[in-house]
């Protein structure tokens, strides 16, 4: 049987590309579909704006940190127009710089959604029927808003790119990471910021001793953050958004934004016809390879809800092509992931949690918490956490946690050693870059613990 193309890809973000190209430059004929912008959440409503909003919002700490080493430096406040605009410019050439990848590629796109009609069969919104000898799902997630009254009334992580003026008060509800960075953001963009989290700390799942660090010099610096608390309803008075609370307290806010979870985007695509299995959250159900039940249907990134972070899904799309089109089977490494969290403090991770760690065997922990050089000059007070978790059988570092102004940086470096597999012993022969925050990671002689 003949088919349309080799591969039709239905998502046009940073895993659907990044497959499509690369079957692409195999030789393969591909199609790709995107209902809405190229480069999916991480592009266009994720990662890059985030950190962007992430450096916008450092400046006012720095900039009160010049003036203490002696720079004459006048604040006038923060201009969200002149932000915003300069945002939403990149994000077009950022789209664009990811239509000309695919086009460059001989990828042909459709900017229609696009669903399963049967096994080798894609139906476009416009009724077109496409036929392909793989079909690759790469949809991503959407933020969920809960089911309370008034819901209808808060944003998400979506919008908040797209306000047309900062708030002066903003409630975040949500532990998660996406909440904690939004938190640092509007709070150093000079936005009053109230964060509600339902549980008794922020980032489950993270390693104790950093999270708590975290949630700490987030209330430092100037967020409510309020734990064991979550809204039962809102209502709109006056233009602005009066919140209920566990406790029964009402406050009003100029703006709600709710972080609490993520969904797949995985409804209305024709799966259930094809009986290809869904989980408990709606994700697509796959096994080690990315395939689905339909021996010619594959899917990747958020909509499988693995490990829901671009590089992994980046990473399972060359998988798959390593799979399907270069008959290699590959299955995607999920072990050993390092993580940034553009939380402010910024905190990195890789491995094991001091937690899960001690679940499992003996450890030692060597941890150093102190006032980085720069920081404490200005008379500035944030701490800063190095923290290796260390087999006592094996000696190998099974985590590194690091809280600290470029947390991420030093992360990726750190988690090719843990990755490797080295020892306690290996950090420990590796010389100290002197004056440096990271050189603690390679100084710690006795265990704390």
């Amino acid at each position: 049987m003949s088919f349309d193309y080799d591969l039709f890809v239905i998502g046009g973000g940073s895993g659907g590309v990044r497959a499509a190209r690369v079957a692409a430059a195999g030789g393969a004929k591909v199609a790709l579909a995107e209902e809405d912008r190229y480069g999916g959440t991480c592009v266009i409503r994720g990662c890059v704006p985030k950190k962007l909003m992430v450096f916008a919002s450092e400046y006012s700490g720095m900039i009160e940190d010049g003036r203490a080493y002696g720079w004459d430096l006048s604040s006038n406040g923060f201009d969200w127009t002149h932000f915003k605009t300069k945002l939403n410019a990149e994000l077009d050439r950022l789209e664009g710089i990811y239509r000309n990848l695919l086009k460059n590629s001989g990828v042909e796109s459709f900017d229609a959604r696009a669903k399963l009609a049967d096994a080798h069969t894609v139906e476009l919104a416009d009724g077109t029927k496409k036929t392909a000898k793989h079909i690759l799902i790469a949809t991503g997630g959407r933020p969920v808003v809960p089911d309370v009254p008034g819901a209808e009334l808060a944003i998400t992580s979506n919008e908040i790119f797209h306000l047309e003026t900062l708030p002066e008060r903003i409630l975040i509800v949500g532990g998660g990471y996406i909440a904690s960075e939004f938190a640092g953001i509007m709070n150093g963009l000079g936005v009053k910021t109230t964060q509600f989290y339902r549980g008794e700390q922020i980032l489950r799942g993270f390693d104790n001793e950093a999270r708590e660090l975290v949630a700490a010099e987030m209330v430092t610096a100037g967020i409510d953050l309020q734990l064991n608390e979550n809204v039962t309803a809102m209502r709109s008075e006056g233009g602005k958004i009066v919140v209920t609370d566990t406790k029964g307290n009402e406050t009003t806010f100029d703006q709600v934004m709710f972080a609490t979870g993520r969904s797949p985007n995985a409804d209305n695509l024709g799966l259930e016809a094809l009986e290809i299995a869904r989980g408990r959250k709606g994700e697509i159900t796959v096994d080690a390879y990315s395939q689905t039940a339909v021996p010619s249907v594959y899917a990747i990134g958020d909509v499988t809800d693995r490990v829901n972070l671009t590089p992994v899904a980046i990473r399972e799309g060359m998988a798959f092509v390593e799979t399907v089109f270069n008959g290699n089977p590959t299955s995607p490494d999920h072990d050993l992931i390092p993580t940034a969290i553009f939380t402010q403090p910024e905190m990195g991770t890789v491995g094991l949690s001091e937690e899960d760690a001690r679940a499992q065997e003996d450890i030692e922990v060597y941890a150093a918490s102190f006032k980085p050089m720069q920081q404490s000059f200005a008379g500035r007070a944030q701490k800063v956490l190095m923290k290796l978790v260390v087999s006592k059988a094996t000696r190998k570092v099974l985590g590194c946690h690091i809280v600290a102004p470029g947390a991420g940086e030093m992360i990726q470096l750190a988690g090719i050693a843990v990755k490797m597999g080295a020892t306690k012993e290996d950090f420990d022969r590796t010389v100290a870059v002197h004056p440096t925050m990271s050189e603690e990671l390679v100084t710690m002689k006795s265990p704390v613990r």
